[in-house]
């Protein structure tokens, strides 16, 4: 068995690990790394982190994030919950991930 330690210094990077299973577009990642790192409340999609993740990326309206909401949901990457939005349970943050690949 092969051992390979990847090091991931920022959320963007620890999601792109796993970005050949979601298969999100880098813009995607990128939105999806800044609500993660700003997100306030329980909904990690609310319109107040909207907002915040709008400002930091330049992006002119809150709501345009609503399209990309859908496109993140879609691909399995956060899920709906009775509080609104939470990170997909493979993207949640843990030091140490161990990924089996099985050749059949």
């Amino acid at each position: 068995m092969r051992k390979i330690n990847i090091k991931t210094d920022s959320t963007l990077k620890y999601f792109q690990v796993f970005n050949g299973i979601l298969e999100l577009t880098d813009k995607e990642l990128k939105i999806l790394a800044e609500f993660v790192d700003t997100s306030t409340t329980i909904n990690l999609c609310s319109a107040e982190n909207k907002k915040t993740v709008s400002k930091k990326l330049d992006i002119k309206d809150p709501n345009t994030l609503n399209n990309y909401v859908k496109r993140l949901k879609d691909k399995g990457a956060i899920k709906k919950t009775k509080n609104g939005y939470s990170l997909a349970k493979i993207l949640k943050k843990e030091e140490y991930v161990v990924i089996a690949i099985h050749n059949v």
